[in-house]
């Protein structure tokens, strides 16, 4: 048990105490995977059966490296016996082993959120309804939301309180979609990702020799980032642990924050509630950050009243204070922060991957991806289009999941005449309508035009004939080939391959689109050579690990050099030595939809905290005086979370150069309790500035440069000393030509000018 050694006191207790119900309460960068996996070691040395453990993982990426670290600890290859993975992948295996108790084939298709707005926008049209107040995205939070507080479509349709709801947001027709989606899933043999946990429930509800089976098999459960499981995903887990009890859940109160994904923080508040006789365990020793960055956070977390208390510590150097940079707009933002960057690099940062860019919203990477492009340093934006997600490569898995799961509705339309096989539109919609009168899969009506009759000429039934019998070919290969074998021959004899080949002549795009496919194919070879002895290698089984990656396990931040621009939510999990924390505005960051309530306002503190603990040496915050906004440039102020970080951690970055006090009269608390200086004028050489109190007849923000007249003299913090030829306008719209001998004449609007009045 060397391994052991490696442990501080605190984990190794942690690790230790097996039996019963346990919370270990892991700060930011305190070896949590750590505790988790030793601790898993632990538990088979002492002789538990690791077929009576349950390991429920944040990534599936996770879940391999700690079985082939614990497989290293004990040796042999029992690690391989433990159930381990992420929730969605544990369940769904339990589902397909009981898919024939709740009505499922064994291979049914998990639907991504693609297929399912594609299929919600279907249904939203077939019911006639309004595409601009139905739209996609917002009926599939509202039904996934449905689902994850286990919701049925009929409890949906009988609860008073919901429909009023509806009504009031001019969506009354929201049941009745929600209850088409369900049965049009459960048709085509489908589940999207909440169906996952909520016919988990189910299963486990409707049947109580599955869940005998279950709570006798998983004896020891332990679960990672409890603080972000939802309810129906805690409700699983009390059931299966109801008996033994010998859970244990790790997390960190101070880092919930996907509440819009369902997550709720008071599953681990109230751990204590359901478990009183649970044992509790802090780790609060910090091994990532410097002292400055961790007693920041500290201060910064102190603020929540929802928390489990805790004080965490390092033992690392005191490093550089946290520093703050002020800019005057977004754009200039973006050029400061890549200068610090390229700064950084020109003094010894060995590679770009040491530098990551982290924003409240992903509208905010174009300033970013602007400045970097201009120098030349290369990035890598993620949270967008993810490698399963480009169109080729969701057509070649969509003949995949076609083979496998004949009754798969989205994937059936999306390749039914792609490659182009002369069967028109009007043709699928006729099909789908007969499919949905008959109420049968479109691959029934396809197959058998006598029992359901569709308006279709001799030409398109025999097309659809050698589509469908092209289908089942590949189906009759499912046991005979691997999976590479198998998505080879698709490939070629669907057209794809022959298809996107004629096309590489045509441009860069269409040569990506090729090679995409090409990398598509190897990583199905190295699925079938990677595999233990006796592993399924099957295109079934590849369809399977495809559907349930998450986010984290598409993306790796370390593969090239490159800066990485990403939002606070997708970096939870990572660590980078340098972090740009950017966009620190109100409105912005805290967002103006957390301001309505305390426990949305704390959320996004946590969210603030998250971001600052990715830091390992260095952390800067910044934010912009002013912002477009819709076309529009408003005025920004400093956000309230600079101001909650204790002032002796921080280190006020002065302005380059010379910045006059701005006669929009931007003045942030922020700028008020701490900056001093930092708006005053810089320079001896640039006149004397007259005092803003005396310049304008009010205290209004859109007066205060109501005394400026043609021929004053004035300071642009950026195109330096000129003076006033012209003014024009009137309020808000009042503008200001000003000839600056350096920069020629420039018409400047008042009150976003920055400008200060100077006396020579």
């Amino acid at each position: 048990m060397s391994y052991l050694n490696e442990l501080n006191a605190s984990q190794l207790e942690a690790v230790k105490s097996i039996h019963g119900p346990t919370m270990v309460i892991a700060g930011a960068g305190s070896g949590k995977t750590r505790v988790l996996t030793f601790r898993i070691a632990y538990m088979l040395e002492q002789g538990i059966d690791p077929f009576n453990v349950m390991a429920l993982t944040f990534t599936n990426k996770a879940a391999r490296e700690m079985t082939e670290r614990i497989g290293k600890i004990v040796g042999g290859t029992e690690a391989k016996n433990i159930t381990m993975g992420t929730f969605h992948s544990v369940f769904s295996r339990i589902l397909r082993y009981n898919s024939d108790r709740i009505g499922y084939p064994t291979n049914f298709t998990i639907y991504d959120t693609q297929d399912s707005k594609s299929l919600l926008k279907d249904i939203v049209k077939e019911l006639n309804l309004d595409d601009k107040i139905y739209k996609s995205g917002m009926v599939l939070s509202r039904i996934s939301s449905a689902k994850n507080n286990l919701i049925s479509a009929d409890a949906y349709a009988q609860n008073a309180d919901i429909m009023k709801e509806d009504e009031q947001s001019r969506r009354p027709e929201l049941a009745n979609v929600y209850k088409t989606y369900v049965t049009r899933c459960f048709r085509a043999g489908a589940m999207d990702f909440d169906d996952l946990l909520y016919q988990t429930n189910v299963l486990l509800r409707d049947f109580p020799d599955v869940l005998h089976y279950y709570q006798q098999k998983f004896k020891y459960i332990l679960v990672d980032e409890y603080q972000d499981t939802n309810y129906a995903q805690y409700l699983i887990i009390k059931k299966l642990a109801a008996v033994y009890e010998n859970i244990c859940v790790v997390g960190d109160d101070a880092q919930s924050i996907y509440s819009f994904r369902g997550a709720n923080i008071q599953n681990i508040l109230n751990f204590r509630k359901d478990y009183p006789d649970f044992k509790l365990f802090k780790l609060e020793q910090n091994y990532r950050s410097t002292k400055n960055i961790v007693e920041a956070a500290n201060s910064i977390i102190s603020k929540n009243q929802d928390q489990i208390k805790k004080t965490v510590w390092t033992d690392n150097s005191d490093g550089s204070k946290i520093n703050v940079v002020r800019t005057l707009t977004d754009n200039e933002e973006g050029k400061v922060i890549t200068n610090k960057i390229f700064n950084f690099k020109q003094s010894g940062v060995e590679t770009y991957n040491a530098f990551a860019i982290l924003y409240r919203t992903n509208k905010q990477s174009r300033s970013f991806e602007e400045a970097l492009r201009k120098i030349n340093i290369p990035y890598k934006i993620y949270g967008g289009i993810s490698f399963y997600q480009r169109k080729e490569i969701k057509d070649l898995l969509s003949y995949f999941r076609l083979t496998t799961n004949h009754r798969d509705e989205e994937a059936l339309k999306r390749v039914i005449n792609y490659p182009k096989r002369g069967i028109g539109k009007t043709s699928i919609e006729n099909i789908i309508i007969a499919a949905s009168t008959y109420g049968v899969s479109i691959w029934d009506v396809i197959n058998n035009f006598q029992q359901y009759p569709v308006a279709l000429n001799a030409g398109t039934k025999s097309k659809l004939y050698e589509f469908a019998t092209m289908i089942s070919s590949f189906a009759a290969q499912l046991d005979k080939l691997n999976a590479y074998e198998l998505a080879q021959t698709i490939a070629k004899s669907s057209g794809i391959l022959r298809e996107l080949y004629n096309e590489k002549d045509k441009g860069p795009e269409e040569v990506e689109r090729y090679q995409n496919i090409e990398e598509l194919l190897a990583g199905i070879k190295e699925f079938t050579i990677s595999q233990v002895e006796d592993a399924d290698l099957s295109l079934s089984e590849f369809m399977i690990d495809v559907a349930l990656l998450t986010d984290a396990d598409q993306q790796s931040t370390e593969e090239k050099n490159h800066v990485t621009l990403m939002t606070i939510h997708s970096s939870k999990g990572l660590e980078f030595p340098h972090v740009f924390l950017v966009g620190l505005e109100e409105n912005l960051f805290p967002s103006q939809m957390a301001l309505n309530s305390r426990t949305d306002l704390e959320e996004e503190r946590r969210l603030f905290y998250v971001a600052i603990t990715r830091a390992k040496e260095s952390c800067t915050l910044s934010y912009a005086a002013s912002r477009f906004n819709w076309g529009s440039l408003v005025t920004s102020e400093p956000s309230r979370f600079i101001d909650e970080i204790d002032q002796n951690y921080l280190h006020i970055e002065t302005p380059q150069r010379g910045v006059g006090k701005s006669l929009s009269g931007f003045s942030g608390g922020f700028e008020r309790s701490l900056s001093g200086g930092l708006n005053k004028p810089l320079g001896s050489n640039s006149g004397s500035f007259k005092s803003i109190d005396k310049v304008g007849p009010g205290k209004n923000d859109q007066n205060v440069l109501g005394d400026l007249k043609v021929g004053y003299n004035v300071m642009h913090d950026r195109f330096g000393k000129g003076k006033v030829t012209k003014i024009e306008g009137e309020g808000a719209d009042k503008k200001a030509t000003i000839f600056f001998p350096n920069h020629g004449a420039k018409t400047v609007l008042l009150r976003f000018a920055n400008l200060a009045i100077i006396e020579d």
